[in-house]
């Protein structure tokens, strides 16, 4: 075994300049209390304005080295030689930047392990072992038998878990699959439209995550219901398919959570994805007439946390869903209103010199019918820009360091969009992990999330009546950095493109037809970084 130095170590920690302890590693015996009140005396004893390298106690010395915004702390007797403690200090400085990237709050959290696993190989029993950095990264990268051994178990178990699954889908597949020849006996239109139903799912447009909800844990699938944000995520555009397929699907899947035990709230999924299902009920406030228009409008938007737009993108998709035959050859009015440059794009089986002469969706053939008792997407749109203005919810959030090492936030919102009406928005504010804000003003109402360290600003309605608020709060322990990102949701029915359906007519005569209508626009990803 190495000669050891003689100088007694209690403990090796990194720590920011407010005193926030993010990785320590004790070296003697010592009850979780002492060590914590060491480190938080730790930030009382510095001297403002004074240049040092260590400070002292009654009972301990703390020799700290500056890295950037934070400090590299040894915790020693006050027996211990200063000079030897200065060589250990620095060769702790040393290893950090052996594992870390940056010196970052988040690159050490990430890399905590490895650093402790290093600060061991430096001290033992609180001596200081003889060891240079070169001999520190060589002991901990020391490969272990045992290790490659549980390496090679664990992938082993992962492939046939993964082939287990692949099985399973397959098996589910082939439910689904009788499960439609079953439902779908003798139903002879979707042959009428030439394949319209088909050519659509490659289009682009309704819902492949329709799904990708249920993947969460059972806690969440009782939440798809909710109206919004979730009820618009759970039908975002990705790929126009069927959504009563999906809706099967999902079914099938619930129903087999529950062959197998887990304990599954059955709840209709929202929107039209369910109205396709054969006894579901679409959740929706809007009536549905034999002829149902569906505009959905969703947008992912990125903005920097000192301004600056980094991404704003909108798609949309018109969905066109009819229940009575005799509404089969139709077309659709459109009133277009955009000044902004939206691109739009038909189905290929939509008559694309209607639509850009007169404004109408109708079918290249107008001898055939629309599918019936489907959603089909007769109309896509995307909108891409850099300019600020496209922004319809504004939020500045700006936290402040206090003289108690902790900090102030205010945060704000504007509507800049006053024609919309937001519904169900909801701020999420990233917390320090285990803190407690204090709340001093609050628009709207909040709720403090400790199991996710998140703190949520709900506020029903934003509208050109009350298109401002604000929320201030103070958070002990802290830095500006961790409030972000935030993330902001909210729904809509009134669509962010201009876009509107006017009236629909019968082919044959242009006489009017009844129909019903309604609009989703949602946030997809909306976030402040």
């Amino acid at each position: 075994m190495p000669n050891h130095i003689h100088t007694v170590l209690i403990a090796a920690a990194v720590c920011t300049k407010a005193g926030k302890t993010i990785v320590s590693r004790q070296f003697v015996e010592m009850t979780k209390a002492r060590i914590e009140g060491l480190l938080a005396a730790f930030p009382k004893l510095m001297t403002s304005g004074k240049q040092h390298t260590f400070v002292e106690t009654d009972s301990v010395r703390y020799v700290y080295q500056p890295l950037e915004k934070l400090y590299m702390l040894l915790i020693t007797t006050k027996a211990s030689n200063i000079l030897e403690d200065l060589e250990t200090l620095r060769l702790f400085s040393k290893v950090i930047p052996e594992y870390c990237r940056s010196l970052e709050e988040k690159e050490i959290i990430e890399n905590a392990f490895d650093l402790i696993f290093a600060f061991d190989e430096i001290v033992a029993l609180g001596y200081r072992e003889s060891v240079n950095l070169a001999q520190i990264k060589t002991f901990v990268e020391m490969d272990s038998h045992e290790e490659k051994v549980y390496q090679a178990v664990r992938q082993t178990q992962e492939r046939e878990a993964k082939q287990k699954m692949r099985e399973r889908a397959k098996e589910l597949q082939r439910q689904r699959m009788e499960m439609k020849k079953s439902q779908s006996g003798g139903r002879g239109g979707g042959s009428a439209s030439g394949g319209f139903g088909n050519s659509f799912s490659s289009s682009g447009g309704i819902s492949s995550d329709s799904i990708s909800s249920l993947s969460t844990p059972s806690a969440n699938i009782a939440e798809i219901n909710k109206p919004a944000p979730a009820a618009a995520k759970s039908t975002a555009p990705r790929n126009a398919l069927k959504l009563g397929g999906k809706s099967r699907d999902a079914d099938t899947f619930v129903d087999q959570l529950k062959n197998e035990g887990e304990k599954v709230v059955s709840t209709p999924l929202p929107t039209a994805a369910s109205s396709a299902s054969a006894k579901a009920k679409p959740v929706s406030d809007v009536p549905m007439d034999s002829v149902h228009l569906r505009m959905e409008d969703k947008v992912v938007i990125r903005i920097g946390r000192d301004g600056g737009l980094q991404t704003f993108e909108l798609s949309g998709l018109l969905s066109l869903r009819i229940s009575d035959e005799k509404y089969g050859r139709i077309k659709v009015q459109l009133d277009n209103t955009d000044q902004r440059g939206i691109q739009l794009q038909t189905h290929p089986n939509v008559d694309k010199e209607l639509f850009r002469s007169a404004n109408q969706i109708g079918l290249k053939n107008p001898a055939k019918p629309f599918p019936l008792n489907t959603d089909v997407g007769v109309l896509k749109w995307r909108y891409q820009t850099q300019d600020e203005s496209a922004v319809p919810l504004t939020i500045n959030c700006w936290p402040s360091e206090n003289a108690e090492g902790g900090c102030d936030v205010n945060i704000e919102y504007e509507l800049e969009h006053t024609r919309l009406e937001l519904q169900d928005v909801c701020i999420t504010i990233p917390l320090p992990m285990g803190i407690t804000p204090s709340i001093a003003e609050c628009d709207g109402d909040y709720n403090h999330d400790s199991r996710k360290n998140q703190l949520l600003w709900n506020l029903p309605v934003i509208d050109a009546s009350s298109k401002q608020g604000s929320m201030e709060f103070s958070v002990p322990s802290s830095i500006p950095g961790d409030f972000f990102p935030l993330d902001i949701s909210f729904s809509s029915k009134i669509p962010y493109a201009e876009l509107a359906p006017a009236k629909v007519m019968l082919v044959e005569d242009g006489s009017d037809v009844k129909f019903s209508a309604e609009t989703v626009f949602y946030t997809d990803k909306f976030e402040i970084v």
